[in-house]
């Protein structure tokens, strides 16, 4: 029984996280209705996805010892932002409404480095780690470019009100902060090597526990 119930709690802990990357999203990811504030919200989109992303994908890829696992997480967790997506779509909000964030290549760098470095848990973490924060604000501002104009999306459907202490200010033309993707990138790249070494700690208490 101990032993099923291990297995089960193991396969259901990739399901809650996956569930919890879509809200995650939700929340983060609806910055088309924030014109103003879009930039900001993409930074705080790409730190937090990619923290999320490489805490579960190195965990299970370290659980398993295998190459690919990261890979296999982050599919689960594209799948269920598209079935969010859908339902969304479905309750009358335009297509658009979520954007799905491009876990998946991002994921595949993980892989590879761990393949590459013969398994090596601590190349994965910082190696890994750093190609995660970097690559994913890449991805996902090359998905922003094929989707829809966001502000035909915000003036077509109603925004949600904000305070006046959040009155969106017109960002200064030619700072570093107009960049959301190098910003992003730099911040993801340092945030995500600790947040990986949480996932590879992970680990060690989950075998704490089957062991006892």
């Amino acid at each position: 029984l101990m032993v099923w119930l291990r297995r089960t709690t193991h396969y259901l802990f990739i399901v809650v996280v996956a569930v919890n990357s879509t809200l995650l999203t939700i929340n983060a990811g609806d910055y088309i209705f924030y014109t103003d504030w879009m930039w900001t919200s993409f930074v705080v989109f790409s730190v937090s996805q990619s923290t999320m992303l490489a805490v579960g994908a190195i965990y299970y890829m370290l659980f398993t010892g295998v190459p690919g696992t990261a890979t296999y997480y982050a599919t689960i967790m594209t799948i269920y932002t598209w079935v969010a997506k859908g339902a969304w779509f479905a309750l009358g909000y335009p297509y658009d409404f979520i954007v799905v964030p491009i876990w998946i290549p991002s994921a595949m760098l993980m892989d590879l480095t761990y393949w590459a470095t013969r398994r090596n848990k601590h190349a994965a973490i910082i190696i890994g780690g750093t190609l995660v924060g970097l690559s994913f604000p890449l991805f996902n501002m090359v998905n922003l470019l094929l989707i829809r104009d966001p502000l035909e999306v915000a003036f077509k459907y109603p925004r949600p009100t904000l305070p006046a202490y959040m009155t969106p200010i017109e960002p200064q033309v030619g700072k570093f902060y107009n960049s959301p993707v190098a910003l992003g990138s730099g911040a993801g790249a340092v945030l995500t090597v600790p947040i990986a070494a949480l996932g590879a700690e992970l680990n060690t208490w989950t075998y704490r526990w089957m062991a006892a």
